[in-house]
């Protein structure tokens, strides 16, 4: 913990220090080039990176207004393509290009992997089950009595609750309130579907309406209250999320028979259903928020590819994996998740090199946002497909060792 140093010297150093604090420029949320120069000198940055940052040919950065604050360039990543990836959903049917944003070596070619695997079974069945997305503002009073007095008044009044709310939007719709007493406290729990948004900040203006009235028509009045309480599960993953629903909750399987296993994946049903079984107590005895293999490196590369909101990954990761062997001897495998976070319309969706990739998958714009929740599943389950069949084969520190080492960098080797 000391580095070396004296408890003395390092104690000395955890203080506060007021001396030469650097100049601390004014933000801003206009992007404009000129704005991003301006900020170059003003922040003092190092002038050597802003070609890399700011003056490499890239889109107007006008087209990033209302996406970002304080702008001084424009970040490049690679996109690697898996699939294409034949999905037979209730919205999604067809077989679909899944562009992927990342920098991890190995992620691309086993989702590729993965997709192709189900592909060739003539495609995955995948379908949304529910949606539904809330926002829960929480409420002080003086007493339990008051606490439970204003629960039983503001139930009565969902109606009431429903219309303002829909004045708030064309797109959204207030679908349920849930009531958490906790002594005095009161969380009221507002569910709304959100059109082909991903809706966080939809449902926050609705409920800051609903509030608002709230407040202005209480017969028991609350000493205060809070917009959100920390009891939605936004953007964290946590067990009412898990055991309801936040976002889109999808499921998908697929059966893959002995020898397309064996050709493609290298390995048996059996031999991926014995990893499985022994990666689910695994994932018991650690604690983990469902059982599934890497949900999350499949949903950050193509949120970041998307224009999603790449902090919805800590809630949309959680849910099941389960792989089991069929009476004839083919795998049945499925996945399961509570809370998809994704929407077609709306914040970064529209951005150029977001809307593109939308667009590669046929799925940009209005009408398409269960149909992604639906790709987003078969993808998710090619991942556990790939990941556990080279696990369950050996193969797994192998394909890293052959993709991420001996690239030409200057960091030396991963």
């Amino acid at each position: 913990m000391l580095a070396g140093e004296s408890p003395d010297t390092a104690a000395s150093r955890l203080g506060p220090d007021l001396e030469a604090l650097p100049h601390l420029p004014a933000g801003s949320a206009k992007v404009t080039a000129k704005r991003a120069a301006d900020l170059w000198e003003e922040a003092g940055l190092n002038p050597d990176l802003r070609a890399t940052l700011l003056d490499h040919p890239v889109d107007d950065l006008t087209v990033y207004q209302g996406n970002i604050e304080n702008a001084i360039g424009v970040l490049r990543m690679p996109i690697g393509l898996a699939g294409p990836l034949r999905v037979n959903g209730i919205s999604a049917h067809g077989d679909f290009p899944i562009p992927l944003a990342t920098t991890e070596a190995a992620l691309v070619a086993s989702y590729h992997r993965g997709c192709k695997v189900i592909t060739l079974a003539g495609g995955c069945s995948s379908m949304v089950l529910y949606e539904s997305l809330n926002r829960a503002p929480a409420f002080v009073f003086e007493t339990a009595r008051e606490a439970c007095l204003f629960t039983i008044w503001a139930v009565g009044e969902f109606e009431r609750f429903q219309e303002i709310a829909a004045t708030t939007t064309a797109h959204g719709c207030m679908v349920d309130l849930g009531t958490t007493i906790e002594g005095n406290h009161v969380y009221l729990d507002f569910e709304y579907t959100t059109g082909d948004a991903s809706g966080q900040n939809m449902v926050t203006i609705s409920t800051q309406a609903v509030c608002d009235d709230i407040m202005a028509r209480s017969p028991v009045a609350p000493q205060r209250y809070y917009i959100e309480s920390n009891l939605s599960g936004d953007k964290k993953a946590s067990t009412r999320a898990f055991t309801t629903t936040r976002g889109k909750k999808v499921t998908a399987e697929v059966i893959l028979d002995a020898d397309l296993v064996r050709k493609q994946l290298h390995t048996t049903p059996k031999e991926m259903e014995d990893y499985w079984r022994m990666s689910a107590i695994g994932g018991v005895l650690s604690g983990t928020m469902g059982i599934h293999g890497h949900f999350a490196n499949g949903l950050a590369a193509l949120y970041l590819a998307t224009g999603q909101d790449a902090a919805c990954v800590a809630e949309s990761a959680t849910g099941v994996t389960r792989f089991e062997v069929t009476g004839n001897g083919s795998l049945y495998a499925s996945v399961t998740l509570p809370g998809i976070m994704v929407g077609t319309v709306g914040g970064g969706t529209g951005l150029p090199s977001q809307k593109a990739c939308l667009e590669l998958m046929g799925l940009a714009g209005s009408g398409k946002s269960r149909a992604l929740a639906e790709v987003c599943a078969g993808l998710l389950l090619a991942g556990e497909l790939s990941i556990i069949a080279a696990l369950s084969a050996g193969h797994f520190s192998r394909a890293h060792r052959k993709l991420a080492r001996g690239r030409n960098s200057s960091s030396g080797p991963a």
